[in-house]
């Protein structure tokens, strides 16, 4: 697996749009349900993890070693570092709206990791491409394979937040999402327009998009799943949030009526009453049973004496 040589224009040319797709990922990755795609505007991230964003930050320190040392073409080189520093803005954005961290200390925590990470990938890429260009070949295919576990696993957090919501995509903006997807599919395939396909390079933006597309499958489904209930929320003027949260209210209403009759199903409640009933009227009987008896003695002891004193 030698590094690169000369590189063609198409592997340039479509590494640059791959490049560009991924400048586009400013911070809006909010879904548009919030009524905007702007951080700075909602200031809120509901459902967007911050580790997704620290780990592809993190994940930009390994690829961008592994693509400089392979050679890559210019934009494929160029796109960790750009992927890696808007991760850290919006990984910043997330502890400022959802951990209620301070701005200036979100900032200089971010810029501080950023400067680490700089200087990690620039000595790496100084320690490895001599012995690399020697044939040593082990460093490089394990930095190349950190990058794709690290790539994994900030698409995994995003699964937890869908698991929650029953397959509801909420906090990720599908522009965001479709351009990152695009980005990653240019870039693949500037790979392929290269002399020889790098295969680790391969599988790093595979795995983004395989993980990427099982996001927007989810929504779907999902989507397909709540159409009854979505439309009759528009036909009631809700939102989908609103009209669960009325309708679950109503539930609640409901077995709060069930728990004062002693959480009793409504079938029993009326077989019971049926069976009182039934118990009133063999009591009653029993007490005119009793109330006549006395009566009906007396007389029989009275038409006795008559027939004894005739």
């Amino acid at each position: 697996m030698a590094p690169q040589g000369q590189i063609p224009v198409a592997a340039n040319v479509l590494g640059t749009i791959g490049t560009v797709y991924v400048y586009q990922n400013v911070p809006t990755q909010p879904s548009k349900e919030t009524d905007s795609g702007n951080l700075q505007m909602l200031k809120k991230t509901d459902g967007l993890p911050g580790l997704m964003l620290f780990l592809w930050a993190a994940c930009a320190v390994p690829f961008g070693v592994y693509a400089v040392v392979q050679n890559f073409n210019i934009p494929i080189q160029v796109q960790p570092q750009a992927f890696g520093v808007l991760a850290l803005i919006c990984w910043a954005q997330c502890l400022v709206y959802h951990d209620k961290w301070r701005v200036w200390t979100a900032s200089l925590l971010a810029g501080g990791c950023g400067i680490l990470f700089g200087g990690v990938e620039a000595l790496l890429i100084l320690t490895l491409r001599g012995p690399y260009s020697r044939g040593v070949e082990w460093p490089i295919i394990m930095v190349g394979a950190i990058a794709a576990v690290l790539l994994a696993a900030g698409l995994v957090p995003p699964y937890f937040e869908i698991w929650k919501r029953k397959g509801r995509v909420v906090g990720i903006n599908f522009i965001f999402l479709t351009i990152d997807w695009s980005g990653a599919f240019f870039s693949l395939i500037a790979l392929v327009a290269q002399h020889t396909f790098d295969i680790l390079g391969g599988v790093l933006y595979i795995v983004c998009l395989l993980l990427e597309l099982g996001i927007f499958i989810s929504h779907v489904v999902w989507l397909i799943r709540t159409r009854k209930v979505r439309k009759e929320a528009k036909l009631a003027g809700k939102t989908y949030d609103e009209y669960v949260d009325d309708e679950e209210g109503v539930t609640r209403e409901g077995s709060g009526v069930g728990d004062m009759l002693g959480h009793r199903p409504a079938s029993e409640v009326e077989a019971g009453a049926e069976d009182d009933v039934e118990k009133g009227g063999v009591v009653t009987a029993a007490i005119d049973r009793v109330v006549d008896g006395p009566e009906e003695t007396s007389v029989e002891h009275a038409g006795k004496d008559t027939k004894s004193h005739a």
